[in-house]
């Protein structure tokens, strides 16, 4: 049998193998480990982290629809200082790079968390997820808009030397712009795609499902959805690229390097079986040898480059 590497590197952080884990998805990655072996984890993505305290949204939290489900957590966290002080310092006895999500209401927010953990060894990288609501603009998201956007991530970037993957939403126009936005501003990777806003309503109470009315739609659905957008960033953007969405076996991850992607990452997975991200990192290695490839790198952006 050849010896497969797949190993990739995510801004400065390499990873024995492309697979990660989506944020809100996996807690801190503690609570999986009767299910996963988090030595055997490209990085780990824990969930996302704001400046104080968050208790969430008001329940249900999530409702499924066909083919993927509709999230609203709200971000709740302990706050970055008891990240800091107790969860990361048991993460990293694992070994496995760890990225810290995290969340803000202002600008001035991304940035203080984004010091607080610039002190913290046991992280390896910062994702930024942009699509949060920006409170001076009425709510709207920050990841919408190119300048806001990149205004968030020049202030992360401001605070930090670790490295920087921006977590973009959607729900744009041109997602390139986009990309190139927040690169231009300090970003080394990128994170697609977050949430595709969504709301169900349930006919027996005539309500919204959520308490929070709207939320992030995950899952299977969304995969060709966000397959198009790597494509297009891939070919457009010279950084790389973790996709997210509807990653539920290899067969999924594998399509998303074939479009450009150098990382994966599974989240609604996560919900459906714990252990779906140790079957993707064997599913990819699996596939590598069975198709005469020896490195990861041979088959990223094969789809558009052969």
């Amino acid at each position: 049998m050849r010896k497969i590497n797949t190993e990739v590197t995510i801004g400065r952080v390499t990873m024995k193998n492309p697979v990660t884990t989506g944020s809100g998805t996996f807690g801190s990655g503690l609570q999986m480990t009767d299910y996963v072996d988090l030595r055997r984890l490209g990085a780990i993505t824990i969930k996302g982290t704001t400046l104080t305290p968050r208790d969430g949204t008001v329940p249900p939290r999530v409702v499924e629809t066909r083919s993927a489900i509709i999230g609203s957590v709200g971000l709740e966290n302990p706050g970055v200082d008891t990240v800091v002080r107790e969860i990361l310092p048991q993460v990293a006895q694992y070994g496995t790079p760890v990225i810290v999500n995290i969340g803000g209401s202002t600008t001035a927010e991304y940035g203080e968390v984004a010091r607080r953990l610039d002190a913290c060894a046991e992280v390896a990288a910062i994702e930024v997820n942009i699509s949060c609501p920006n409170l001076k603009a009425g709510g709207l998201g920050f990841g919408t808009d190119p300048k806001t956007a990149g205004a968030v991530i020049a202030a992360v970037r401001k605070n930090t030397g670790k490295t920087v993957i921006a977590k973009l939403t959607p729900a744009v126009t041109d997602i390139v712009t986009m990309a190139k936005a927040v690169i231009d501003n300090g970003a080394e990777a990128l994170t697609m795609c977050n949430g595709y806003p969504a709301m169900a309503i349930d006919i027996h109470t005539r309500r919204p499902a959520l308490g929070n009315v709207q939320g992030g739609l995950c899952g299977p659905a969304l995969k060709p959805i966000f397959m198009r957008l790597v494509w297009q960033a891939a070919q457009a953007v010279d950084v790389p690229i973790i996709a997210l969405g509807g990653i539920l076996n290899a067969d999924d991850a594998i399509e998303y390097l074939l479009a450009g992607a150098t990382g994966v990452s599974v989240g609604t997975g996560n919900l459906l079986d714990p252990a779906t991200t140790m079957k993707v990192a064997g599913g990819i290695e699996q596939y590598l040898e069975e198709n005469g490839f020896s490195y990861i790198h041979e088959i990223i952006g094969l789809a558009w480059k052969a």
